[in-house]
């Protein structure tokens, strides 16, 4: 009787569980249901799916009771792994795979392994492509319609993904993917990057389970803003020549073979994005000397791009019919320039170029190490040369700190000379001459930010797959777009799309599966996408059917702030061009068909209302500032005490463009104390007080005391060897010059360091973006309890004015300075507002300079900001409080 009950039940538990299955689309199961080692896959209608119910029999006791267990979620049975490459402001004529001189051995590899895409696009800024790849749905449906950072408040352009646009992370995780992020992360809200939260539109929070990387538009290679899931992270300290982009592809490649060795038959899905090629240009010495050795860039940009064209054509990226598109007039020819601008921009060059050819080879590292787990042949490798056009934003004569272009500061080229032997090393945050931008999309007009033309949206794109793509080395010119590559994982996978997301209906995706291009019959088929429209920052465009009308770009890219926007609906030509038969978009034909502009032109305002393009908004610094709703929104007074690290700017105070009081209350130990009280930013721009380290006199005393010994030791060898070989009074006497002035430096910086002569002064330093830097400083302070104020008083409204600060120490003033200039806009995006420490780079240069982190020794017992409102003509720019 029992078992036949317990028949029962088991045959009403596995009708409950094909029940269960039922829901799934092309389900397979595997193993005895109930078991533990039953497996299932999901149809995905529901994401994650409903809790099976339990399928077991539960009586009074266990002995006569059976266990049941959920099947585990698995992917389809050969879904392949997938690794989804994507480099940084690149651009389409950069790679030697797609025409350009610098080497890219991984690319090419994949190329040679897959096919080649040569008319695949992206959005032509960062935010908004990396929302549309990992989305699948256009970048204003994925509310990215510009950059995180001048984010305003509509749908298209709030810089969050809607929970109704699920990510690839999300649908492979759920289906049974082990996923990870490495590299940058551009898609988290400014306002919510901080300790505080939400972590919702994090990488972990977006599917994604593993996250190695920094969170902004850019960052230091070598002392970045570096994150391990939500957690800061600093494994640059105390290792000289660290570099992030060797140090992510160790940690791509330690977790894929931790995923191998734990379980070989989970697939994997790693996204990976490195930093280069954004600015700031930051290869390791070696590659910067293998790549000036090679001496590619002598002959300037215009040679250049006519070396880059005859590849392209020799390689079949261009077809034999197209025309390279003319130098603009608004940039200089490379024979128009004097010496010291060919030295600057060919070193500027070099080091971008090393960048590049440095990150293709630690990509290449990572694909190497999917073949030493034998995991190649099944691995779908998507590797795209960059997530919007080459980069001006240099502005005309490149940049030793890139923080300058984005304040809206152009520099000349020849004081930039001073950082030539250190360009691209940590003490730069360096970006090449818009010269460089150009020729780097060749054959097309036009760079980074203008998504009118293709070189702010044409990307070459290699993809490989052995076990499936057959027709290696092939070439394929179908129009595509970054929102097609969501929907080809998830056909390459089997995987399908899914009806909700933690009960959130899903927006259909936008994009299609590449998988039609990828069968050697069809090489030369049509496209299916047929339309597609392009818009930021007011520059727009629109594909259809081979045709594409653009606007012409109003302003300038690589001039961000001297010339104001025109009304962005009016102020617009509007260009048309036959892509069919002219690649390149060189010559328009908006004047000889007026009537089909008119169509296109309709068809673009169509698609805008649909995808959330409006209201078009063609500022771009002034965004920088614009209120958006953070912890610190309203807020005009801030307390800390004890330490607190790596808090990024949405989460600080902000004390730009207003006036502004610190108030520190310190206990100072018996002996004194020296560190960092509180500062934001860091090398190239921000401010910090603190009290002066033991000696400050350019930087250590151990480099003269070393110094001064070694001299001694000359000396002395000198004076032994001279009264050895009986040499000359004048001989002699020389001798002594050397060894009186060495022995004296010798004593004075030991009894610099014996007495800490210059230690533990109150110091408020202002680096004004590594261009100039002013300095308030007061006596030592003793042991006891101590109240440090420094206050600013800005000469008015407006970005950028100066203003007077007083420094006073226990209520007496100590220092009086003004500043002509303040920061404008913003302060380095890879720096953070710090408590008690100072983590990646110091604000002092040679005064007073330090080591990071260097940590208050003392106690801070209160520290309060308290920020005056913005003026009045400054409020509705400023944002907060």
């Amino acid at each position: 009787m029992k078992t036949d009950k317990l028949l029962v039940v088991t045959t009403i538990s596995s009708i409950a569980f094909g029940l269960y299955s039922s829901s799934c689309f092309a389900q397979q199961v595997t193993g005895e249901p109930g078991s533990p080692g039953a497996t299932t896959t999901l149809g995905g209608k529901q994401l994650p799916p409903p809790d099976p119910k339990f399928g077991g029999v539960i009586r009074q006791k266990a002995s006569e009771s059976k266990g049941w267990w959920a099947p585990r979620v698995v992917p389809p049975k050969g879904a392949p792994n997938v690794l989804l490459i994507m480099l940084d402001d690149a651009g389409f004529a950069a790679p030697a795979t797609f025409g350009g001189v610098i080497p890219t051995p991984a690319l090419d590899r994949i190329a040679k392994s897959g096919l080649r895409y040569t008319n695949f696009h992206t959005t032509s800024l960062c935010s908004p492509t990396r929302a549309a790849l990992i989305t699948g749905r256009n970048h204003h449906v994925a509310g990215a319609g510009v950059v995180g950072e001048i984010g305003t408040g509509f749908p298209g352009y709030n810089s969050i993904i809607r929970k109704e646009n699920g990510t690839i992370g999300t649908i492979l995780k759920e289906h049974g993917y082990a996923t990870s992020w490495f590299g940058k992360n551009h898609n988290t809200p400014s306002y919510e990057a901080t300790q505080a939260g939400p972590f919702d539109q994090w990488p972990n929070g977006m599917g994604f389970e593993y996250f190695y990387g920094f969170m902004g538009g850019d960052a230091s290679q070598w002392q970045p803003n570096l994150y391990r899931n939500t957690t800061p992270i600093y494994p640059f300290e105390g290792k000289p020549g660290w570099n992030l982009t060797t140090a992510m592809a160790d940690e791509a490649i330690q977790h894929m073979k931790g995923i191998n060795a734990v379980a070989p038959d989970k697939p994997f899905f790693v996204y990976y994005v490195p930093g280069g090629t954004h600015a700031p240009h930051h290869p390791t010495p070696e590659w910067i000397d293998k790549i000036s050795d090679m001496r590619l860039f002598d002959g300037g940009w215009n040679k250049l791009r006519e070396t880059i064209f005859a590849n392209q054509k020799r390689l079949g990226i261009m077809p034999a019919n197209a025309q390279l598109t003319p130098w603009p007039k608004e940039l200089p020819e490379w024979d128009s320039l004097d010496e010291v601008e060919k030295r600057l921009f060919i070193r500027q060059m070099n080091v971008y170029a090393a960048f590049l050819a440095y990150t293709d080879h630690e990509v290449g590292r990572v694909i190497q190490a999917v073949e030493d787990l034998g995991q190649r042949d099944n691995t779908l490798i998507i590797y795209i040369t960059g997530d919007n056009g080459p980069s001006s934003e240099g502005l005309r004569n490149g940049t030793p700190n890139e923080m300058t272009a984005f304040n809206g500061v152009a520099l000349e080229a020849k004081p930039q000379l001073l950082w030539y032997p250190f360009w691209g090393s940590d003490k730069t945050f360096p970006h090449f001459a818009a010269g460089w931008a150009w020729a780097m999309a060749t054959p097309f007009k036009w760079v980074k930010q203008v998504a009118s033309h293709y070189g702010g949206t044409a990307q070459g794109m290699a993809m490989s797959w052995p076990a499936r793509i057959k027709d290696t080395g092939g070439v394929r010119n179908q129009f595509h777009h970054v929102i097609d590559i969501t929907p080809t994982i998830l056909g390459a996978t089997g995987i399908p799309i899914p009806e909700s997301i933690n009960g959130i209906r899903q927006r259909p995706l936008d994009g299609m599966d590449l998988a039609y291009t990828w069968d050697k019959a069809n090489a030369n088929a049509a496209s299916k996408r047929t339309t597609q429209y392009f818009e930021n920052l007011g520059n727009r465009a629109i594909y259809h059917d081979g045709w594409v009308a653009a606007t012409t770009p109003a302003t300038l890219p690589w001039q961000l702030s001297t010339k104001p926007a025109p009304d962005v609906i009016t102020g617009y030509q509007w260009e048309l061009y036959n892509v069919k038969e002219d690649r390149t978009q060189y010559n328009d034909l908006a004047a000889q068909m007026p009537q089909k502009l008119k169509q296109m032109q309709d068809l673009f305002y169509l698609e805008a209302k649909k995808y959330d393009v409006l209201p078009l908004d063609n500022s771009t610094l002034t965004r920088w500032n614009t209120p958006r709703p953070n912890i610190t929104a309203g807020r005009t007074e801030f307390t800390y005490s004890g330490e607190l690290a790596s808090v990024p700017r949405s989460g600080a105070p902000n004390i730009l463009n207003r006036s502004y009081t610190i108030t520190a209350e310190v206990t100072i130990p018996k002996g004194g104390a020296e560190g960092m009280i509180v500062t934001e930013g860091g090398r190239f721009g921000g401010y910090g007080l603190f009290l002066s380290p033991s000696f400050h006199w350019w930087g250590k005393a151990d480099l003269f005391r070393n110094l001064g010994l070694g001299f001694l030791a000359v000396g002395l060898l000198l004076v032994w060897r001279g009264r050895s070989r009986n040499w000359s009074r004048l001989k002699m006497t020389m001798s002594y010059i050397v060894v009186i002035p060495a022995s004296l430096l010798v004593v004075a910086v030991f009894a610099t360091r014996m007495v800490d002569i210059g230690a533990g002064k109150p110091v408020f330093i202002y680096n004004l973006l590594n261009l100039k830097r002013t300095t308030w400083a007061g006596p030592a302070l003793g042991a006891g309890k101590h109240t440090i104020v420094f206050d600013y008083k800005t000469d008015g409204p407006g970005l950028g004015v100066g203003g007077t600060g007083v420094l006073t120490v226990d209520g007496k003033e100590v220092d009086r300075k003004s500043m002509e200039h303040g920061t404008p806009i913003t302060y380095p995006e890879d720096e953070t507002f710090d408590v008690g420490s100072d983590t990646r780079t110091g604000v002092a240069m040679l005064e007073y300079r330090y080591e990071t982190p260097f940590k208050f020794t003392g106690t801070i017992d209160k520290l309060t900001f308290k920020l005056e409102p913005f003026p009045l003509e400054q409020r509705a720019k400023a944002g907060g409080g």
